[in-house]
């Protein structure tokens, strides 16, 4: 099925002559957020069928560099020598969201060590060590690390900041996820939970009072319809579909390179749609082009075409990109000094060239005459003095650029190696029920994971393992609600 934005249209369960399959819970997508539900709710008594489009398991997770973000104390950051509780990690939450939902962070938070041993439990442990680099991901077997804004102004001054992204214990950028699915695996074999490759969801089932009671499944050469007491949705995000892309983050259209598995085509959103599901964050993208490393970069100076900073350099990379698409022509320039260059290559920015004189640079560069020179001059004063009283940089990486030559790096839209995903997903409880626009339970359907709308809403406010974290949690909920049906009448 090519993809489209064609909103699939519902069966009716009384249409329905014959079943494949009839279970308790099926679970559509086996990512992150499909195998903790399948698990959860075949661990507490449901009869679980978990269908995959693709031939193997994984889905975007096992692309994933592996963090999950967890906090209020988990045996991480206690071995590490970190005080974090959950009161602070809820602050940080909620004051990072475009429209915090209390319920969900509360949640996330007060039951984070449990997840954290919820996750070692299925049989691989995190390292008892921390990264304190400013870098995008640990290089080796490092597990914690500063993953969002949490020492970044203003948060830093509205909750306590604490290192909360734990990475698994995989070296390397990406596939560190993979190991969490390969545990999953295993997992749902010992509880008897079925898995079956090969076979993707299409249209919802749905009863006579507008209840889920089943999906249409298809796979080469072969049809069928499963019945089901609930169905979870965990298909992915949408990115893999230019149309939807193109029509709701067209930013991302713009680009490239995008984060995604083959089946990221939106189509678990448009089946949630089907029934009436709202859809919230539509128009919001994970993009990012980092600056850093190396954390040399982070002591230089951002401007916009105006030559004005606009953020504060020591941001996450994706609060960064998120301020630069905002600007003229989603265009600004890193600044950096001789004294401050480095050995190391940002393959991600382009440098554009060097000057002896900021007048040349800046001249060269198309800002309006004496602008960059006077940015410059302020942010300098300032820095010599441990100050940033426009954007209250750390004083880590809070240092004059006035020894020339100076060079400027470009992070513009279209020249900087952007990547992104999309964050939009079906608006959900804190179990994972999917509700529609008025607020109201679709009874027996559930959203997690990338098709959902939880923690993770627009890439000025995410913190990498949001969504692992997030999609596992939520994932988890969703099982454990679907499987308490079970004992309930039909």
């Amino acid at each position: 099925m090519a993809p489209s934005t064609d909103i699939p249209d519902t069966v009716s369960l009384d249409s329905v002559s014959e079943f494949s399959d009839e279970v308790d819970v099926v679970v559509v997508g086996f990512g992150i957020a499909g195998g903790c539900a399948a698990a959860e709710a075949a661990a507490h008594g449901a009869k679980v069928l978990l269908i995959e489009r693709a031939a193997a398991a994984g889905g975007t997770t096992s692309l994933s560099g592996g963090f999950f973000y967890l906090g209020g104390g988990t045996a991480v950051q206690t071995a590490t020598g970190f005080t974090d509780s959950v009161e602070e990690m809820e602050k940080y939450l909620t004051a990072t969201s475009v429209d915090p939902e209390p319920e969900k962070i509360h949640a996330y938070c007060a039951d984070s060590v449990e997840h954290f041993n919820w996750i070692e439990a299925l049989g691989f442990q995190f390292e008892r060590s921390y990264y304190g680099e400013k870098a995008v991901i640990s290089p080796g077997t490092e597990c914690l690390m500063f993953t969002g804004n949490e020492k970044v102004w203003p948060f830093k001054d509205i909750a306590t900041p604490a290192p909360r992204g734990h990475k698994v214990p995989v070296p390397g950028d990406t596939g560190g996820a993979a190991l969490v699915i390969e545990k999953l695996e295993k997992r749902l074999a010992e509880l008897g939970a079925e898995v079956r490759y090969d076979t993707g969801a299409r249209q919802l089932v749905v009863d006579a009072d507008g209840n889920i009671a089943g999906v249409v499944w298809k796979r080469p050469g072969e049809e069928g319809v499963i019945k089901a007491r609930s169905v979870i949705l965990a298909a992915g995000g949408f990115v893999m579909n230019p149309e939807m892309v193109a029509e709701n983050t067209p930013h991302l259209a713009e680009k490239p390179f995008v984060l995604g598995n083959t089946y990221d085509d939106g189509l678990g959103l448009r089946m949630g749609r089907s029934v009436g599901g709202e859809l919230k964050h539509m128009n919001e993208a994970f993009i990012t082009a980092p600056i850093y490393p190396p954390a040399s970069m982070v002591t230089g100076v951002i401007v916009n075409k105006e030559g004005e900073r606009f953020v504060t350099e020591d941001s996450y990379h994706a609060r960064t990109s998120g301020f630069v698409l905002e600007q003229t022509d989603s265009s600004a320039y890193l600044i950096v000094d001789e004294a401050h260059m480095s050995p190391e290559r940002n393959y991600l920015v382009p440098l554009i060239d060097g000057w002896e004189t900021i007048e040349e640079m800046e001249r060269d560069l198309g800002i309006p005459e004496g602008k960059l020179v006077a940015t410059l001059a302020r942010y300098n004063e300032n820095a010599a003095r441990g100050e940033d009283p426009d954007f209250h940089k750390s004083t880590d990486y809070l240092q004059a650029q006035d020894t020339g030559p100076w060079a400027a790096y470009d992070l513009s839209l279209g020249k900087a190696i952007y990547a992104g995903f999309t964050m939009g997903g079906l608006s959900t409880t804190v179990d994972a029920q999917v509700r529609n626009e008025s607020g109201t339970v679709i009874e027996g359907l559930y959203a997690a994971g990338a098709c959902a709308a939880n923690l993770a809403q627009d890439c000025k406010g995410y913190a990498s393992g949001v969504q692992l974290g997030e999609g596992s949690y939520f994932g988890r909920r969703a099982g454990r609600h679907a499987a308490a049906k079970v004992a309930q009448p039909s």
